[in-house]
């Protein structure tokens, strides 16, 4: 559909009315440019926040969900709307998404004590939200993982891999009889309440990193109700924050994070290398554009001698369904050469890269 603009209908010859008009003018107060909001930024909505309140409401009436999570993104960016962000009225109005989890916590140390109960309430929901789509395929994946990483020779019954059984004994088949003898047994290990694999989560809490700190912080929680996993979370910029206390509540995670500044890998990985006690049944998952200021040479350093030792080591460029993300490319490609390929991973993938890291199989990576 294609909506008139001022006085020459932008060329189309249609003037529009009724509720046409309605989203002619909500569209026009952020993209219009010189035309509805008389400014070159389009800076329609002012400053006024009854008026950002009526938007909000307008935008929400005429369009579905997902277009008013980038309409509001879009007015966030375009007309600096951030600072109304810091009112409890206008937390009430917008609709919440990841994106805007990630504006909250960039302004959380400059937002006041009225509106900190609002924003915890809006990440909450996220929160909730993330967990119900997230948490249960990737506990069931991550359980069958964790049983088939601990076979055993002398399987019970009930537990006998019956698949990679038949596989491993195909040269017993007996034509006659159409049947495979078994010479060898290959079962799940039964599961049982210990700790079978260590989860270090660390994390780039740079700004560019806003909705991978988001997903990440949602699975290191659903990570940490596993039994049979130890999670580990740190998060880092030119400093490193240790965040496994709070894993309990994602929610906490988040708003112990800190949005912004400077990276520094190498001083975050000597960190996770510092908590690592069982090297061969533990998985590290690096979560950063790579952009290092640190030390490069160490941090390389780093990733090989843990990867020497027996570690698991996944480098994710962004976890988040962004799409695409920019990266340092020189870096990704010296970790590639150290057998530890960095790749953009979506939240739905997640579960299968940690199964495969569990199970010590190649790493799925998703295609560019």
């Amino acid at each position: 559909m294609v909506l008139g603009g001022g006085a020459g209908a932008e060329g189309t010859g249609y003037v529009p009315a009724g509720r046409d008009a309605g989203m002619d003018r909500t569209l026009g107060a952020l993209y219009g440019g010189s035309g509805a909001a008389g400014g070159e930024r389009g800076a329609g909505l002012g400053g006024s926040a009854p008026q950002v309140a009526r938007w909000l409401g307008d935008i929400r009436r005429y369009f579905p969900t997902s277009v008013v999570q980038v309409m509001q993104r879009d007015a966030i960016g375009r007309l600096g709307l951030s600072a109304l962000l810091l009112e409890p009225e206008m937390l009430e109005a917008v609709e919440a998404d990841v994106h805007l989890v990630g504006t909250l916590l960039s302004l959380n140390k400059a937002m006041p004590e009225t509106t900190k109960e609002t924003a915890r309430a809006v990440v909450r929901k996220v929160v909730a939200d993330l967990e119900a789509r997230l948490a249960t395929r990737t506990r069931a994946t991550l359980t069958g993982a964790l049983d088939r990483s601990a076979r055993v020779g002398r399987p019970r019954h009930r537990d006998i891999d019956w698949d990679r059984t038949i596989r491993a004994n195909l040269r017993h088949y007996l034509p006659e009889h159409g049947t495979v003898v078994p010479e060898r047994l290959i079962g799940y290990g039964r599961a049982d309440r210990a700790v079978r694999k260590d989860v270090v989560l660390c994390i780039d809490q740079s700004g560019s990193m806003a909705a991978s700190v988001v997903y990440a912080s949602v699975f290191g929680a659903v990570l940490a109700s596993m039994r049979a996993i130890a999670t580990c979370l740190v998060v880092f910029d030119t400093a490193v924050v240790d965040l496994t206390d709070q894993l309990a509540d994602p929610v906490d995670v988040l708003f112990g994070t800190q949005l912004g500044g400077g990276t520094d890998i190498n001083r975050a990985l000597a960190y996770c290398a510092s908590q690592i006690t069982r090297p061969a049944d533990t998985v590290v998952v690096l979560i950063s554009d790579l952009y290092e200021g640190g030390i490069r040479d160490e941090m390389l350093k780093r990733v090989a001698a843990m990867k020497a030792s027996g570690v698991q080591f996944v480098a994710l460029l962004a976890l988040s369904d962004e799409g695409a993300p920019a990266y340092d490319r020189e870096h990704a490609a010296a970790l590639a050469a150290l057998g530890a390929p960095a790749f953009a991973c979506t939240p739905d993938h997640f579960p299968d890269v940690m199964a495969a890291a569990i199970e010590k199989r190649p790493i799925p990576i998703p295609e560019a």
